[in-house]
This record gives C-alpha cells, sequence and structure tokens, in this order.
C-alpha cells in the first residue's frame, strides 16, 4: 500500500560529498539507488524541487535537471496537480533486510475461527474517544511526567477494585503493576520468580506453547501438567517438582473446562506445601452464559496466587493495558523488572481506561458483547450438532472459544489444511499440546467464535463437516 504523506512528504536523505563530483549526479545515483531498492515505494511523492533544494543547500536548478533526468529514464512521473511520484518499476528483486522474511501467499480466510480475539466490530470506540478526551482534559500536569514504575495509581485503584467486586478478589492498589498485555507481565512476573530461587515452573498441557518460550527467557525450566476433564491434574503437578504453575482456571484454554473445587482446595495446598506460586490467567473469565461465575484464585490465597489480567478480550488487542496482582514480596521485583525494560504503558491510555472502568461504559460494553457471544455460541453449537452429532463441543459454558471433538482416527492437520483450502481457517488441538506429553488427546479443533458472525459460522462449520468427511473417505 503506498504511503500517502502530505505536503510532500518528510525529509528526503540525501548524503552529498561537495567533494567528489557534481552535485547533480549524486542526487540522481541516490534516488536512482533508493526507488530500486523499493526504500522508494511506487507512488511515493517526492519532496517539491524547492523543498529538496533547501534541504540540500543546492540550487533549485540542480534539484529540477535531476527530477527531469530520473523522469526521461522512467523513475518517476510526474502530474499537473499531483507533483513528482515513483513510477511502477518492473518485477525484480526485492531487498529484505536479514530480519525480514517475506510472507508467503496465501488465500485469505473468509471463516477465521481464530483463538483470543473479541469482536473488533463491537469495540466501543466511541466510548474510548470519550474517555482518552476526558483523559486529556482532566489528568492532572504532573501526571504528564514520568510515571510510578508501578503505573498510574489511579488505574490501579481502578482496577483492584473491579477485581474484588467482579473476581471476589483481595488485592489492593499497591499489589498491582500495570503492563503492556499480559505477555509482558508474565515475563516479568516469571523473571521475579527466578530470583526468589524458583527454577521450574509447570504448564498446562494442552496450553498456549508460546508459553514455554517466555518462561525459557525467563531462566525456568518449563514441564507439562495434563489437563483432563476437571482441570489441571495436581497429583501430577506434585510429581514434577515445579515450585510455580500457571494456568487457566475459570475457563482452560484451549479445553473450556473449568478448575473443580477440589482441584482448586489440592492446588492451595500444594503451594502451600512446597512453598510455590500460583500464576492466574484470568483472561475471559467476564464472559460466562450456563454457570454462575468463578471467583479468582488470588482472592482465595492471596499470598501464593499472582494474578494476570489484560483489556486484549474484554476490549481489544490494540489498546495493549493489562495488570499483574501480586502479593507484596513480588511486587517490588515486578516493578523493577519493568522499570529495567521500558517506560510503561502511556500515562493518557491508563487514565482512560479507568475513566472507562469507572463510568459505567466498559461495564455495558461487556454485558453487549456477552449477549453477541451468546447468540454466538448458540449458532455454533446448534450447527456442530448438526454437522457432528451430540456431545463433540465442549467448553461453552463460559469463554468466546469451543473445543470440537474430531472422531477417533481423524487427522488433525488433514482437516485443518482441507478447511485452509476451502478458505476456513481453524487450529488443530496439537498446536496446544507438549511435545513431552505421555498420554495423547482425542483429535479436536480449537473453534474461536469471538470475531466471527453468526452466517460465519454456520459457513464454517459446515466446511469443516466436509473437510472431516473427504479425510475420513480418503483414510477408507
Amino acid at each position: 500500500m503506498t504511503v500517502e504523506w502530505a505536503r510532500g512528504g518528510p525529509d528526503l536523505l540525501v548524503v552529498l560529498d561537495r567533494g567528489a563530483g557534481p552535485l547533480r549526479i549524486q542526487i540522481q545515483d541516490q534516488l536512482r539507488a533508493a526507488i530500486r531498492d523499493r526504500r522508494l515505494g511506487a507512488g511515493e511523492s517526492l519532496p517539491s524541487t524547492r523543498r529538496l533544494a533547501e534541504l540540500l543547500g543546492v540550487s533549485r536548478g540542480t534539484v529540477v535537471d535531476v527530477y527531469e533526468q530520473l523522469l526521461a529514464e522512467g523513475y518517476v512521473e510526474s502530474t499537473v496537480g499531483s507533483g513528482t511520484r515513483v513510477a511502477e518499476m518492473p518485477a525484480g528483486p526485492v531487498r529484505h533486510s536479514p530480519d525480514v522474511v517475506a510472507a508467503s501467499p496465501s488465500r485469505p480466510a473468509e471463516v477465521d475461527f481464530e483463538y483470543g480475539i473479541p469482536d473488533l466490530g463491537s469495540v466501543p470506540l466511541t466510548d474510548w474517544s470519550w474517555a482518552v478526551s476526558e483523559a486529556t482534559r482532566s489528568l492532572p500536569t504532573a501526571e504528564l511526567g514520568d510515571e510510578d514504575p508501578a503505573g498510574l495509581r489511579h488505574l490501579r485503584e481502578v482496577v483492584t477494585a473491579y477485581h474484588r467486586r467482579v473476581r471476589s478478589g483481595c488485592a489492593v492498589a499497591e499489589d498491582a503493576v500495570v503492563v503492556s498485555g499480559f505477555r509482558q507481565g508474565l515475563a516479568f512476573a516469571l523473571a521475579t520468580l527466578a530470583q526468589h530461587g524458583i527454577q521450574r515452573i509447570a504448564l498446562e498441557d494442552p496450553g498456549p506453547r508460546e508459553h514455554d518460550v517466555i518462561a525459557r527467557r525467563a531462566g525456568l525450566d518449563a514441564v507439562p501438567v495434563p489437563v483432563d476433564d476437571h482441570g489441571l491434574d495436581v497429583g501430577r503437578l506434585r510429581e514434577t517438582g515445579a515450585r510455580a504453575v500457571l494456568l487457566t482456571p475459570a475457563h482452560q484454554c484451549p479445553t473450556g473446562v473449568a478448575l473443580g473445587p477440589s482441584r482448586r482446595r489440592d492446588l492451595v495446598a500444594w503451594a502451600d506445601e512446597v512453598d510455590g506460586v500460583i500464576l492466574e490467567d484470568d483472561y475471559d473469565a467476564e464472559f460466562r452464559y450456563d454457570r454462575q461465575p468463578v471467583g479468582s484464585l488470588q482472592g482465595l490465597a492471596p499470598a501464593r496466587v499472582i494474578a494476570l489480567g489484560s483489556v486484549s478480550k474484554t476490549l481489544a488487542p490494540a489498546i495493549r493495558l493489562g495488570w499483574v496482582l501480586a502479593p507484596p514480596r513480588f511486587t517490588p521485583g515486578i516493578v523493577e523488572e519493568k522499570r529495567l525494560s521500558c517506560r510503561g504503558a502511556p500515562g493518557l491510555d491508563q487514565e482512560a481506561l479507568a475513566l472507562l472502568m469507572e463510568s459505567g461504559r466498559f461495564d455495558r460494553h461487556l454485558r453487549r458483547v456477552r449477549e453477541i457471544y451468546r447468540a454466538r455460541r448458540d449458532v455454533l453449537a446448534a450447527e456442530a450438532e448438526r454437522a457432528f452429532g451430540p456431545g463433540r463441543l465442549q467448553g461453552l459454558a463460559a469463554g468466546c472459544h469451543a473445543l470440537l471433538r474430531l472422531p477417533d482416527g481423524t487427522s488433525e492437520r488433514a482437516v485443518v489444511e482441507t478447511a485452509a483450502a476451502m478458505g476456513v481457517r481453524v487450529n488443530g488441538l496439537a498446536d496446544y499440546r507438549s511435545g513431552d506429553a505421555e498420554d495423547p488427546h482425542l483429535p479436536a479443533l480449537v473453534l474461536g467464535f469471538g470475531n466471527v458472525s453468526e452466517h460465519q459460522i454456520t459457513r464454517g462449520i459446515r466446511a469443516l463437516a466436509t473437510a472431516v468427511r473427504h479425510q475420513t473417505h480418503g483414510r477408507g
């Protein structure tokens, strides 16, 4: 896509050596090279001759000569009222910096069951605009400087009050650290645990595999612990020798099960026995449909639990705000990790989120999208039962994703690839399994329904059913 620079665009980097030959030739050579290398894209506007002459300290006539020569050679084109622009160049090798990998072409997904994406069409942009405007108007001048390393005090007060009220937590502002999303908060928390002598962390299996990478970057060994119909197997956790565990107790990712009451008690007992830490990923607990809300583990064992949250699922990933609620012994370390690695999330955005939540607009948004997700979930359940039979879909009581169990012996990969060729994107459960898992799970697909319409759900499930039949018949 061509960038449409206003007023001729920003200054153009041309370096002249006044003792190395004619300036006109130097300018021509550098502009040709920039166009050939695609550093100046097709259709991109060049500075006016007057502006470039002023920038380089040469006569305007010199720049006019340069542009006329490039025009004659086909490197640029000139239109009255549109100035001078880079011409479309013949296809040829494109130079990439060493760390850039060109994406392979693929058919755009018409139906995308990607996990973890909320309904982007329902993001309350009008309310967010109001909150940013109000934050700009009301934020004290003193808050425009460098913030407290833990984050804006107002947002920490609001977030912890919200967590106490909605999730039955018991954290206070002093326990909270504002971060730029869940991953950053997790990285800071794990680095702090490593400094406290914790060397091994247990992860749910199946579960997000990126957690393995984050744990190892923090210097911890990561070990898988199986998940069954009641959540994380605490008995198997005891066998790992880990002193920390990361889990999604309210709506397990990706199976959708909730950690059962006895497992919750066993988990806290394990933490007390080993002087351990529970990291609670509270990612989609606000979205529940057929069951009572499940309280946060942080409220059950505040001295043992680090709770992590963000607005990526409730508002939008682009807002990039989250929080860590930690026991007092870990909070200073998390704050220090943040202070040494970044300057924190933008203070105006933090104030805007605090105002959005205090004003009731945030809760109003949640109530509205909860009904949208409920309707989509109902369509998903009906279509899946019609296409695959009863009992194949699990994890429907909460959240914005579900797990579709495939017939025994079905190849997840073959179904995923066939569906992709039909314009339907979906992930198999294998993408969430640990390579060290001892007990393979039944074949399944992870269906995110947060950012797909009811019509797309219907079309997608029917395509998946076709893909399964194709794979099954091919195998037979």
